[in-house]
């Protein structure tokens, strides 16, 4: 089982930045990709970012490609996402997940955290 705790967001003002983080447990999270979706009041759940479980891979949705950026450090059991220039539309419930294959398809993967908010004021 791998069992997932964000922490990290807030209410940021608009051109800020935002550092969201992912605690993991479980005996295969090393070998698992990582990625972080996002669901606004109302609306769908979107894909934002993978990353491979070597680092080696990472894919971001076009809305957040150039200022949004994953990471993850194996050693600590945790995945990140740093937020930069934020937008009021990036306004959204972020969630972290896991799971044996990657790539923007929600179905992919095992392994979901509650959830933190992230609120963009302008």
């Amino acid at each position: 089982q791998v069992q997932l705790v964000e922490s990290g967001g807030g209410l940021v003002q608009a051109g800020g930045s935002l550092r969201l983080s992912c605690a993991a447990s479980g005996r295969t999270f090393d070998r698992f990709f990582m990625a972080w979706f996002r669901q606004a009041p109302g609306k769908q759940q979107d894909f934002v970012a993978h990353i491979s479980w070597n680092g080696a891979s990472t894919y971001y949705a076009d809305s957040v490609k150039g200022r949004f950026t994953i990471s993850r450090d194996n050693a600590k059991n945790t995945v990140s996402l740093k937020i930069n220039n934020l937008k009021p539309e990036d306004t959204a419930a972020y969630y972290c997940a896991a799971g044996p294959v990657g790539g923007s398809d929600r179905n992919r993967y095992n392994y979901w955290g509650q959830g933190t908010q992230v609120t963009v004021s302008s």
